[in-house]
């Protein structure tokens, strides 16, 4: 993302000044103090008063709480850059992140407030998301990002599916596949930009060589029957068909992957760690593809998808708008560097943990206290930067 090139005059305190500010530091925070409270709750040692079961309240703070958060401060930070329109501030803003803690308080303690208005409370937040996304894009004429409020919109149909499928069914499945579905759909459609985007700078700047093959039709391809794969899995995850199609849908995506020449990024762990996150997307695709086979378990696929793509991906993107949206210069520092490291053994054990079940449960600890170290790790070293005002000329982002 580039630099917002105009603002309103704003004197209130810097956490909200952009959006990216205060959900980067919120969400991350929130990721990393999630999983730390699910495990005890799946060993049956800790108790939260939530309608939802432990392991749907997991799945839907990160799907449906986490997430949102993450996705919220890179669109309403991008977003002027792609409409010209003036970014929200101060107050507005305020709002917006009030309603999504509300969102956390009232899952997490739905029990007490009754399923059904813990979900109006949880649900408010993504439908407003949702409309504000779409009166920037429609009065900004930014027709090509309307598909960003479709999958915001798909996103939000999801949250709304998991809490009626939890309460009237017990666990929410189609639903949370249709939400895993639309962020992987979401990482596809924007990381299919800024990642060869972001290398192809990088290599400019250095010795001439292969660069990254920008969007084409191939990309459009790749996207479309990636989607119909996904659309299956939702569906009826375990049929045959289903498993070709994302088997399928695996081959395009690494393909898709290689073309960003990401080999020639090792010297940059800021444009590295795109790379290293997307390529956990076509591995959820081929284990995905697999278990409907019954070749591997489901959740394999799932865990590659969610703590692999969406863990790493937004801890990439958190990093670099953050480093350059404030002015600093783009370089992963060691302890950056170290928390992309436990982003990727958190990811690694996960997937692990449901290859090889004689090894679950200490891979379990493995996979959640590396996340919580990665997140909250980044919310850490990122709280500073987020807090204070924008360097002046630090360097400049790409």
């Amino acid at each position: 993302m580039a630099a917002i090139p105009r603002l309103k005059p704003y004197a209130g305190p810097a956490l909200l000044s952009y959006g990216f500010r205060p959900f980067f530091l919120l969400g991350s925070i929130w990721a990393g103090l999630e999983v730390l409270a699910w495990l005890p709750m799946f060993y049956g040692e800790l108790s939260v008063a939530t309608a939802f079961s432990p392991r749907d309240w997991h799945v839907h703070e990160l799907l449906f709480g986490y997430v949102p958060a993450i996705v919220a401060g890179f669109l309403l930070t991008a977003i002027p850059n792609w409409t010209g329109r003036l970014p929200l501030q101060g107050p507005p803003l305020a709002g917006l992140v009030l309603v999504w803690l509300a969102g956390r308080y009232a899952v997490t303690l739905s029990a007490n407030i009754g399923w059904l208005g813990a979900a109006a409370v949880d649900c408010a937040f993504l439908l407003l998301m949702a409309a504000a996304v779409a009166r920037e894009i429609v009065a900004g004429k930014n027709w090509q990002n309307l598909k960003i409020v479709a999958l915001l919109g798909l996103l939000a149909a999801g949250n709304l599916g998991f809490h009626l499928e939890a309460h009237f069914e017990g666990i929410a499945l189609y639903s949370s596949r249709l939400g895993i579905a639309a962020v992987l759909s979401l990482i596809m459609v924007v990381g299919g930009r800024i990642i060869p985007s972001f290398t192809r700078n990088w290599l400019m700047r250095r010795q001439p060589g292969r660069l990254p093959v920008p969007f084409d039709r191939f990309d459009t391809a790749c996207i479309v029957l990636s989607g119909i794969g996904l659309a299956l899995w939702v569906v009826i995850p375990e049929e045959a068909p289903t498993g070709v199609a994302l088997l399928a849908a695996a081959v395009l995506n690494l393909v898709r992957l290689c073309r960003w020449a990401g080999h020639r990024t090792f010297a940059d762990r800021l444009v590295l760690v795109l790379h290293v996150g997307y390529a956990f997307v076509p591995l959820g695709f081929l284990l995905a593809g697999l278990s409907a086979f019954d070749i591997t378990a489901p959740s394999a696929g799932i865990h590659a998808w969610t703590a692999g793509a969406i863990g790493i991906m937004t801890l990439a993107v958190m990093s670099r708008a953050s480093l350059g949206h404030t002015g600093r210069a783009l370089i992963a520092s060691p302890a950056l560097q170290a928390v992309y490291a436990a982003a990727l053994i958190a990811a690694l054990a996960r997937i692990c943990a449901v290859l090889h079940p004689a090894w679950s449960d200490g891979l379990l600890y493995v996979a959640a206290f590396a996340w919580a170290a990665a997140f909250l790790g980044f919310a850490s070293l990122y709280a500073p930067i987020l807090c204070l005002t924008r360097r002046k000329a630090a360097g400049a982002p790409s």
